[in-house]
């Protein structure tokens, strides 16, 4: 008798996590940037107390998020940009990062409001960092990559703060934006 009772209970109960969860995806998606539990669970159509006995804090909410944003992000992270040379495959690393930062620029602006408070967002941040470091040095040839600061240059130009400056402070759509950075990039490379 207990085991469709149970098995009722972990369903409404997935159900419920779910249902927060994309609560605070929407919220944020639609430029809430400290986004509270009493704005979730309204979303949620939620009472208070389920979102606190889902998420003891908000640390864990930022956790699932993160990890549905890694998910979103190894999709197109797979994607093969190899090109038969490593300036055709930089090009297409380009503009796989312009994917990358245009499909997470909601959640990230929100993470970087609440990242100097948060030590999970930190570290999710410097992780993010240090992977968009390691694939840039592994798509250029080993002299570009050991020249220490036409690899930073590098690397700051294909960015994601330079990304949202320019697509947010100077107002550039994707293609405007796109090609500024194209033409940085190619005026850091060598003839």
């Amino acid at each position: 008798m207990d085991g469709p009772s149970v098995d009722g209970r972990h369903l409404r109960s997935r159900q419920s996590r779910e249902r927060i969860v994309e609560a605070m995806i929407e919220l944020v998606g639609e430029g809430v940037r400290e986004p509270t539990a009493e704005q979730v669970a309204v979303r949620a159509g939620l009472a208070m107390r389920t979102v606190f006995r889902h998420f003891a804090d908000m640390e864990g909410l930022y956790r699932e998020i993160s990890r549905r944003m890694h998910a979103r992000g190894q999709a197109i992270a797979a994607a093969d940009i190899r090109a038969e040379t490593w300036q055709g495959t930089l090009r297409n690393l380009i503009h796989r990062r312009i994917r990358l930062y245009e499909e997470m620029m909601p959640m990230r602006l929100a993470a970087d409001v609440l990242r100097h408070r948060s030590a999970f967002l930190q570290q999710d941040h410097e992780r993010f960092v240090a992977l968009l470091r390691q694939v840039l040095r592994e798509v250029l040839p080993a002299e570009i990559a050991r020249d220490r600061l036409r690899f930073e240059s590098l690397d700051a130009l294909l960015s994601y703060e330079l990304w949202i400056r320019l697509r947010r402070e100077q107002g550039l759509s994707v293609r405007d934006a796109t090609a500024v950075v194209q033409r940085a990039v190619e005026a850091r490379l060598p003839d």
